[in-house]
């Protein structure tokens, strides 16, 4: 497996392999992209993605022995559009694992693939950089593990400065993750994008059924010795519940001397990480079956005196500094008559989070789009982040907990009803919706406190204009003009200082 360091993110490149899902709960998705009918891969089912995104274009490629997972993509041609989201009903408050595969194979008549940036929620993930790998004829897949701020989770793909061709998209996978699983960090303030997940001495990948979670272990050698365990784990007994099979095979060195390996094999950028270690005895269970050592990363204490058992045992580093080459040392206690031993490893760079939109606003908005027959077509996903993808016509402001502040959709030519849900955007301060075929009666807004302008004007509005919009204390325009209200102006509104048309 090949690692190559894209900005502050790193992303996996595999061959054309089968990829796979666990079945254990309804909050789990397949999704292969671009597919009309769905296909089956072992035991696992991938949906084909027609009910997730309808912007876009499918094609299939024609590579011969390409597996069916990676033969057909979706890519997207549409310029206006600031993102193209994947939006997944889930649980807020817990956490998945998001998996996104590509595999270019010259669908736009191409020979170098596209490079665009992926999006979790409202935070920008990584930018999707396939180029070596179809170079070496591998496809690519990055991974994260995110927790629901909400009761929607959106994947989004988007164009960026170097974006020549269109964003494109072979697989995406999301898995529900249970409490345990890296526990020790705080996913409301970070995403932990995957960098490695290693099994040390072994030749075999490992993922579902073996791994419950759908977690993909690659296998990673060096030079040291390898030896096979003869004892089994339970993963029940870890926080992370690495796979059973992770733990066959271990690298370690003879007795006394410190066992070291550069791993994950390629440099790293400057930032935060978090790490898991695990590690098992692997001699018969006796009364001389356990180990002593010191672990160290890049010669720092990672943690002192570890006593290895049959049972094993793992050993976690949040918010952990790294930079450059990774160097792992394990130093063995002096009256040990054995080296030390390390079975796996998993290693995440800490992602921080953009921030939220606050929810209230973003069930706001998505019940407009509903109540819009025909809303722009990137109204999916964060209706605010990050900030340079918003939706369309819509802005935010750059705070912590966002709020929507403008809707200036003129001209849009939309039609559908404005619902009483708008008033639930308290932060607004225009909405400016006219020249579209908008009816139904104007809603109350005298929540609205903050809203400036009003423009509603060359519409198809009926009924009477609401009285408590003279409620509102720093409104300057309202344009109705060219409706179909009935009655007249109430007497509130006719105030110095408001602009009435």
């Amino acid at each position: 497996m090949s690692l190559v360091i894209i900005f502050l993110l790193w992303f996996f490149s595999s061959p054309f392999f089968a990829l796979s899902q666990p079945t254990t709960s309804p909050q789990d998705f397949l999704l292969s992209c671009g597919d009309t009918v769905g296909l089956t891969t072992g035991r696992l089912k991938f949906l084909p993605d027609k009910d997730f995104q309808s912007l876009g274009n499918t094609t299939t490629l024609k590579q011969p022995g390409l597996l069916p997972i990676l033969s057909t993509l979706r890519f997207f041609t549409e310029l206006q559009a600031r993102k193209y989201c994947y939006v997944f009903n889930v649980t807020q408050g817990d956490k998945y694992l998001v998996r996104t595969t590509y595999y270019y194979g010259g669908f736009d008549g191409g020979t170098q693939p596209p490079v665009f940036d992926q999006i979790i929620g409202g935070t920008k993930w990584s930018i999707v950089d396939t180029a070596e790998d179809f170079a070496n004829g591998l496809s690519s897949y990055y991974e994260v593990v995110v927790a629901a701020v909400g009761n929607s989770l959106s994947v989004c793909l988007a164009r960026n400065n170097d974006t020549t061709s269109h964003p494109f998209i072979s697989a995406i996978e999301l898995s529900k993750l249970d409490d345990s699983l890296y526990n020790t960090t705080d996913l409301n303030k970070f995403a932990l994008s995957s960098i490695a997940r290693s099994s040390f001495g072994d030749d075999a990948r490992i993922s579902f059924p073996d791994d419950l979670f759908n977690r993909k272990w690659n296998s990673f050698k060096d030079l040291n010795p390898v030896e096979e365990n003869k004892n089994k784990v339970n993963p029940e007994d870890f926080w992370n519940k690495p796979p059973a099979k992770a733990f066959l095979s271990s690298i370690t060195t003879t007795k006394g001397k410190p066992l070291q390996i550069q791993w994950p094999p390629g440099p790293l950028p400057n930032s935060r990480y978090y790490i898991a270690l695990y590690f098992q005895e692997n001699r018969a269970p006796s009364h001389e079956s356990w180990r002593i050592f010191n672990v160290s990363v890049n010669g720092n204490t990672f943690f002192k005196d570890l006593n290895v058992t049959t049972n094993g045992v793992a050993v976690y580093g949040n918010e952990w500094p790294l930079s450059g080459q990774t160097n792992i040392t394990m130093t063995p206690r002096d009256d040990m008559s054995v080296g030390p031993i390390i079975s796996a490893g998993e290693i995440f760079q800490l992602l921080p989070l953009a921030g939220t939109t606050f929810p209230r606003d973003v069930a706001a908005m998505e019940e407009l789009a509903k109540h819009f027959k025909n809303p722009p077509i990137d109204w999916n996903g964060d209706p605010c982040l990050p900030w340079e993808n918003s939706w369309t016509g819509v802005t935010c402001t750059k705070s912590k907990h966002t709020r929507v502040v403008s809707i200036d959709l003129k001209g849009f030519e939309i039609s559908g009803t404005l619902p009483e849900s708008i008033g639930n955007l308290t932060a607004l301060k225009h909405l400016r919706l006219g020249g579209n075929k908008l009816w139904g009666q104007i809603p109350e807004m005298k929540t609205l406190t903050a809203l400036e302008t009003l423009h509603l004007e060359n519409n198809q509005f009926e009924g009477w204009i609401p009285q408590t919009l003279s409620q509102l204390p720093i409104l300057r325009e309202i344009f109705l003009q060219n409706n179909n209200l009935d009655g007249q102006i109430p007497d509130g509104l006719w105030k110095p200082g408001l602009n009435i048309q």
